[in-house]
């Protein structure tokens, strides 16, 4: 009994010692300085068919993970030998111990060899190395070189609105003082010239037409019979102006006043009621307006005593004035909610760029493409066969596959089908695409990998730094990531861009399915776009 107890042993010892060394490892150093690097290494030799999975680790042990290098693949006739590194780091002094991790060969679990390793001071000859001060904490200006310059811009902007809204303000005043000596029948005449040269009804443009129409006409009645026409309504001006043709011995028949009442009533209707005047009548009430002038000019008493005279100049140039100094003050207070608004809004933004920065600053009020992506209204949807689920901030449209593949990667293919948002030169781009094959194929990811980065460099990426891992959705299916970062070349203006881009790569009996993700390099919102479109990621089985 005791020498079958012992075979049993012999044999059991045997089995487990072969187990653990299908996983071997080896460390490059046992002893090392405080914040150096341990490169851990972890070998195995498997077949073409094996699932190999290591795993991510931030710390293991006492030691911190401060690299996780990708996975080397060695092929050895019909093996392959897969080669994974961590770097490892420890900023204590002391004796350690690398415990054992466990990597999943075909969903079975290997363990590693534990390993003693040393960490040690960093000696430091104080009479030969000079000793310093510790040096002040330094802060750090974050976006001061550039916040000035569009401060600087945007005050230019201002001052140039500001002189621009100043002179136009200054000539109109100008004009308006200018005319108040001129004939009112000879400005009457050049204004309806003008307005004819115009040709705002034939353009469509009829309220405008009326509301330039009866301006001149009410002008001309207050410049020429002193009746306040501008502020009243079109029952008030008709009253004012049969009471001053009785003051004045004015001749004017019941028909010059109905004409006039008649298109200030027309016109009203077009300005607040939207009625819309037939061509033939707006022609008659222009020519019923230049009727009215002139028939209203005539109609004033040439002679007119030398002291009633000189009081209608004196009323009219009171007037002018009263004019002139509410338009002015009206100008003033313009000027001044213009100045307040424009303080106001230099003080908040001066306010948030000096406590938040000027990024946050110009991706709130300016905007961001991808910002406005990252909080916009996502969409979960399902696309291609085998069925890809995932959430992202637009809905994917559809592509011609054959715009993206060569003729000959399309021959292999029984059926593809790609669907995309944005492209390689906007500031956002993910596509999805799923293939099934013509003839039975071992599908291997990582050559799967290599052919999407050379459909990439044919797009015009260029100096493609590619590097892979394992990848698992929420669901548990392993797929392979290929991650890094690229130069974009701009066809039409030339010019290149550095993007980050992910790629992750699935398989299920014949079919592939294979999403990509490509943003400008150092986008913060785009990371998170990234980060929350690879959580959703769920697959479905192929249908054949």
């Amino acid at each position: 009994m005791k020498f079958k107890l012992y075979i049993f042993l012999l044999l059991f010892s045997t089995i487990v010692f072969a187990q653990q060394k299908q996983v071997e490892t080896s460390i490059d150093t046992t002893k090392n300085k405080i914040g150096a690097e341990f490169k851990l290494t972890v070998k195995t030799v498997v077949n073409s068919k094996s699932n190999v999975v290591f795993p991510k680790l931030k710390n293991i042990g006492a030691l911190e993970v401060i690299q996780s290098y990708p996975v080397d693949t060695v092929k050895k006739d019909d093996t392959y030998e897969l080669i994974k590194k961590y770097g490892l780091t420890q900023f204590d002094s002391g004796r350690y111990t690398i415990p054992s991790i466990k990597i999943l060969i075909d969903k079975k679990p290997f363990a590693t060899d534990s390993i003693k390793v040393e960490v040690t001071n960093i000696k430091v000859d104080t009479l030969q190395q000079k000793m310093y001060d510790i040096k002040d904490i330094s802060s750090v200006d974050e976006g001061i070189g550039n916040w000035w310059i569009y401060t600087l811009i945007i005050l230019a902007v201002i001052g140039i609105g500001a002189l621009i809204y100043w002179y136009v303000k200054k000539h109109q005043l100008k004009k308006i003082e200018e005319e108040v000596y001129k004939t009112p029948i000879e400005k009457a005449t050049s204004l309806l010239n003008n307005l004819e040269k115009k040709e705002l009804w034939q353009k469509g443009e009829v309220k405008e037409y009326y509301s330039e129409l009866t301006d001149i006409a009410r002008n001309y009645i207050e410049e020429a019979i002193q009746i306040p026409a501008m502020e009243s309504t079109t029952s008030e001006l008709i009253q004012g102006i049969r009471t001053a043709s009785t003051k004045k011995k004015m001749t004017l028949t019941p028909e010059t006043v109905e004409n006039l009442e008649r298109v200030l009533r027309q016109a009203d209707l077009v300005k607040f009621a939207k009625s819309k005047p037939l061509d033939f009548e707006i022609t008659e009430d222009r020519n019923k307006i230049q009727k009215v002038i002139l028939t209203l000019d005539n109609a004033i008493p040439t002679e007119v005593p030398a002291e009633e005279e000189d009081q209608l100049l004196n009323e009219a140039q009171r007037q002018k004035q009263i004019k002139l100094q509410l338009l002015k003050k009206r100008n003033q207070r313009i000027a001044i909610t213009v100045g307040s608004v424009v303080f106001l809004l230099l003080a908040t933004t001066t306010f948030f760029v000096i406590t938040k920065g000027f990024k946050y600053v110009k991706d709130n009020v300016i905007g961001h493409p991808s910002k406005e992506l990252l909080e916009g209204e996502w969409v979960k949807s399902e696309y291609g066969n085998p069925g890809v689920i995932i959430e992202t901030p637009k809905v994917l449209k559809r592509m011609d596959t054959q715009k993206v593949l060569p003729k000959e990667t399309m021959a292999l293919i029984k059926e593809m089908q790609l669907f995309a948002y944005g492209s390689m030169i906007d500031n956002f781009y993910v596509t999805v695409s799923t293939s099934k094959f013509k003839n039975p194929v071992e599908l291997d990811l990582a050559k799967a990998l290599e052919g999407s980065i050379k459909i990439i460099e044919a797009q015009g990426g260029q100096n493609i730094i590619v590097k892979q891992e394992d990848f698992q959705t929420n669901q548990g299916i392993q797929g392979l990531k290929g991650y890094g970062t690229m130069t974009i070349l701009n066809p039409e203006d030339k010019t290149s861009t550095k993007a980050y881009y992910e790629i992750l790569l699935f398989k299920q009996d014949q079919g592939l399915q294979q999403i990509t993700i490509l943003h400008e390099e150092g986008d913060t919102y785009a990371n998170d776009i990234t980060t929350r479109i690879l959580n959703s990621v769920e697959l479905k089985k192929a249908n054949n």
